[in-house]
C-alpha cells in the first residue's frame, strides 16, 4: 500500500480553526475576504471534510481572480480534496497543474513545492510516465538552485517516493536520507517531527520490500521517537512491525503490535484503515501457517474495517486477502466474486496485488473446471508477473552492478592509495620549493610596492607644492592689487592733508580767518574720511583671509537704516530718507550689509558735494519673491565706465573711491547678493542691492 498521505503532512498545519463558514459581507477588501476564506478552507482540510473542501476551494478560486498566489493555494486544496475523496486522481491532476502554474507565475516557492510534490505522486498514480520523468527532471533543477531548507526537505522526499515507486530502492533511500537531513534543519515542531518519523518509516518500508528485516526494525526504531504524538503515523509504524515479524515468523511479536494498534486514538477513518491493514497482515500469516479458519477471522475483520475506512486501495487489499482465504477454504465461487471486486483498480494501486488476484482467479476457475476463464486470467497473471520479474531482475542487475562497481572502486582505491603516498612525498617537496619561490616573489612584490608608494608620495608632494606655489602666486597678485588700491585711494587725501599743514606752517599770513576755518573743516572731514577708508581697507583685507566668512542671522532692515541715519547725522545740506514700509527682515550678515550701506551712503554724499538741495533716499521692498534695497541720489550722475570697479576685479577707479566700490562688490558677493547701478549724467544715480535666493 502506498503512503501518499504521509507526505501531505508537510503543508497541512496542525492548527484548528472554527469550521463555520465565514460571512464575507463583513469584510470590505478582497484581500481581507481571501485571508478569511483561506483560513476556513485550511480548517476543512485539517478536519478531512473533503466534500465541503471541494465546494469551498471552488469559491476561493472564484474570489481570487487576479490573485495568483491565492489561486495556487485554492487549486492545491481542491486537488487534495479530490485525491483523498475516493482517489479522483484525474480531477486532482488538473487542479495540481493549475496550482503549479500560478505558483510559478508569482514565484511562490512554497506553493510550487507543494504542487510539485502532489503532482509527482499523481503522475505515478495515473501511470503518466512521460510527465512523471519530465517533472522529476524539473524538481532536480529546483533543488540545484534553491536555498530553502523547506523546499529541499519536501522535494528530496518527493524524489525518494518517485524512485520507490519505480523499485529503485538505492536511490529512494539516498534521497530520503537527504530529506531527513533538511527536515532536521527546519524549526522544531510537532509537524516536522512527524515528517522525520514518516521518512524513517518509509525507509523501513523499502527494506521490508527488499526483505532486509533487521534494517526494517532499525529504521522503525529511528522513527518511533518522532511520532509519539501522532497516533496516525504510529499506527502505520506498528503495521510495519507486524509485517516484519510475520515475515520473520514471530507471531507473538506481531500480535504485540497488533494489540497496540487497537489502543491508539483515531481521527475519522484513519484507525479503520490501519486496523484493516493489521488484520490483513495477520490473516496472511495464518494462511502461510495453513490455519485457514483463523486466517478467515482476520480477513473478515480486514474487509469490515476496510469498508469503514472508505479507502479504495485498502478495500482492494482486504478483498484480495479474503479471496485468498476463500480459495484455501475451497469456496471457489465466493473467492472469484470477491477477487473480481478487488481486481477493478488493483493495477493502478499495486502491481503485486494485481498479480496475486489474477493468479488466484485463474486457480479458482481451474478448480471449477472452467478452463477458458482459467486460461484468460492465467494469461493476465503471466504478463504482469513477467513484467514484475523483469523489473526485479533489472533492479537486481543494477544492484549487482553497483555492488561490483563498489568492489572495483575499492580495489582501485587501494592501488591509488599506494600511488598517492609516493605522489604525496613528491608533492611535499614540490610544495617546499613552491613556498620558497612564493616567498621570493612576495619579497620582490613588497619592494616593488614600496618603490611604487614612494613614487606616489613624491607625486602627491609635488602636486601639493604646485598648489601652494599657485596660491602664493595668487597671494602676491592680491598683495600687489591691494597696494595699488592703497596707493590710489589713500594718496590723494593724505597729500591734501600734508599740503594744508605745510601751507599753514610756512605761509600763515596768506590764510585769513574764514579761509583757515573752512580749510580746517575740510581737513577734519578729509581725516575722518581717511579713517573711514582705512577701516574699510582693514575689513576688505580680512575678506581675503581663508576663514573670514559671513555669519548669517535674522537682521531687520529698519535697524540698519536707524544706525546709518545716526552715523551720518552730522551731514548738513543733504537730506537722507529711509523707506521700509514692509518692515523687512533679512537672513544675512549684519556687519557686511551695514558696511555696504555705509559705503554706498558715503559715496552718495560725496557725489552730492556740489549739489544744492541734495537728497538721498534708501528704500527696501520685496519684488518677485526677492528682497531689494536701493539708494538713490539726485547728484550729477556718471557713466558706466565710472562704476567699472563693481564688475571688474582689475579696475581700481570708482566715483570718488575705487576702494569703496571694490569693497562693496566683494562684500556683496560674500553675502550672496548682486549690486546693479543705474546712472546718467545730470540725472542722479541709483544703486540696487538684490538678494539672491
Amino acid at each position: 500500500m502506498r503512503k501518499g498521505r504521509f507526505l501531505l503532512l508537510f503543508f497541512i498545519t496542525l492548527s484548528v480553526f472554527a469550521q463555520q463558514e465565514p460571512n464575507l459581507s463583513r469584510y470590505k477588501t478582497t484581500n481581507e475576504k481571501l485571508k478569511v476564506w483561506l483560513k476556513y478552507t485550511v480548517a476543512l482540510l485539517d478536519s478531512e471534510d473533503y466534500p465541503k473542501l471541494i465546494i469551498a476551494s471552488q469559491k476561493g478560486i472564484e474570489l481570487s481572480k487576479n490573485h495568483a498566489a491565492y489561486l495556487s493555494r485554492f487549486y492545491l486544496q481542491q486537488g487534495i480534496a479530490y485525491e483523498f475523496s475516493n482517489n479522483q486522481y484525474q480531477k486532482a491532476l488538473v487542479d495540481y497543474e493549475q496550482s503549479w502554474k500560478y505558483a510559478r507565475k508569482v514565484n511562490h516557492l512554497k506553493n510550487e513545492t507543494s504542487a510539485l510534490m502532489r503532482l509527482n505522486y499523481i503522475y505515478y498514480s495515473v501511470q503518466d510516465t512521460v510527465k512523471g520523468k519530465s517533472l522529476v527532471h524539473y524538481i532536480k533543477q529546483v533543488l540545484d538552485t534553491t536555498k530553502s531548507d523547506y523546499t529541499k526537505a519536501v522535494l528530496n522526499g518527493s524524489l525518494a517516493e518517485y524512485y520507490q515507486n519505480n523499485s529503485n530502492f538505492e536511490n529512494f533511500i539516498s534521497y530520503q536520507l537527504k530529506a531527513i537531513k533538511y527536515k532536521k534543519r527546519l524549526k522544531k515542531d510537532a509537524t516536522n517531527d512527524e515528517n522525520i518519523g514518516v521518512s524513517y518509516s518509509q525507509i523501513a518500508g523499502s527494506y521490508l520490500k527488499m526483505k532486509q528485516f533487521n534494517k526494517v526494525i532499525e529504521y522503525l526504531e529511528y522513527a518511533k521517537p518522532y511520532v509519539t504524538n501522532s497516533p496516525y503515523v504510529t499506527a502505520f509504524i506498528y503495521n510495519y512491525y507486524i509485517q516484519c515479524y510475520v515475515s520473520l515468523n514471530k507471531p507473538e511479536q506481531a500480535k504485540k503490535y497488533y494489540t497496540l494498534i487497537y489502543t491508539l486514538p483515531t481521527v475519522k477513518d484513519s484507525l479503520f484503515l490501519n486496523l484493516s491493514f493489521a488484520n490483513r497482515s495477520m490473516s496472511e500469516h495464518y494462511i502461510n501457517e495453513h490455519q485457514i479458519n483463523t486466517a478467515y477471522n482476520y480477513a473478515k475483520k480486514a474487509v469490515v474495517f476496510g469498508q469503514k475506512s472508505t479507502d479504495e486501495e485498502i478495500i482492494m487489499e482486504a478483498n484480495t486477502i479474503m479471496g485468498r482465504v476463500l480459495y484455501e477454504k475451497k469456496e471457489y465461487k465466493n473467492a472469484i466474486e470477491i477477487l473480481k471486486k478487488a481486481a477493478v483498480k488493483a493495477v493502478n494501486y499495486d502491481k503485486e496485488f494485481f498479480v496475486i488476484i489474477n493468479k488466484k482467479l485463474s486457480q479458482s476457475y481451474a478448480a471449477l473446471g472452467l478452463w477458458k476463464e482459467a486460461f484468460y486470467y492465467n494469461e493476465i497473471y503471466s504478463k504482469y508477473n513477467d513484467e514484475m520479474m523483469q523489473e526485479s531482475a533489472k533492479q537486481s542487475i543494477a544492484n549487482a552492478e553497483a555492488h561490483y562497481q563498489n568492489k572495483t572502486k575499492q580495489q582501485k582505491i587501494k592501488t591509488l592509495s599506494t600511488e598517492n603516498t609516493i605522489k604525496n612525498i613528491q608533492i611535499g617537496e614540490a610544495k617546499k620549493q613552491r613556498l620558497f619561490l612564493i616567498l621570493g616573489l612576495i619579497l620582490v612584490g613588497i619592494i616593488g610596492l614600496l618603490l611604487f608608494k614612494q613614487s606616489q608620495n613624491r607625486k602627491k608632494t609635488n602636486q601639493k607644492l604646485q598648489v601652494l606655489n599657485q596660491e602664493l602666486d595668487e597671494a602676491n597678485k592680491i598683495k600687489a592689487r591691494f597696494f595699488s588700491i592703497l596707493n590710489h585711494d589713500l594718496r590723494s587725501p593724505v597729500s591734501n592733508l600734508i599740503h594744508f599743514l605745510h601751507l599753514q606752517k610756512e605761509s600763515p599770513e596768506l590764510i585769513d580767518e574764514a579761509t583757515a576755518l573752512r580749510m580746517q573743516t575740510k581737513v577734519i572731514s578729509g581725516a575722518e574720511n581717511l579713517l573711514s577708508s582705512m577701516e574699510d581697507i582693514l575689513l576688505w583685507s580680512k575678506g581675503q583671509m581663508e576663514n573670514f566668512k559671513p555669519h548669517l542671522q535674522k537682521t531687520p532692515i529698519s535697524v540698519l537704516f536707524d544706525e546709518t541715519q545716526k552715523h551720518f547725522s552730522g551731514i548738513e545740506n543733504i537730506q537722507i530718507l529711509f523707506e521700509d514700509p514692509e518692515n523687512i527682515i533679512l537672513d544675512t550678515d549684519e556687519n557686511y550689509l551695514k558696511t555696504i550701506i555705509r559705503n554706498l551712503t558715503g559715496n552718495a554724499i560725496k557725489a552730492l558735494d556740489k549739489t544744492t538741495d541734495g537728497k538721498i533716499i534708501w528704500k527696501a521692498w520685496n519684488e518677485n519673491n526677492q528682497t531689494c534695497l536701493s539708494i538713490t541720489d539726485n547728484g550729477p550722475g556718471g557713466t558706466q565706465e565710472q562704476f567699472k570697479a563693481l564688475y571688474d576685479d582689475s579696475e581700481v577707479i570708482g566715483i570718488k573711491s575705487g576702494l569703496g566700490l571694490h569693497l562693496i562688490r566683494d562684500l556683496a558677493t560674500a553675502i550672496n547678493c548682486k549690486i546693479e547701478v543705474t546712472s546718467k549724467p545730470d540725472s542722479g544715480t541709483t544703486f540696487t542691492i538684490k538678494f539672491l535666493k
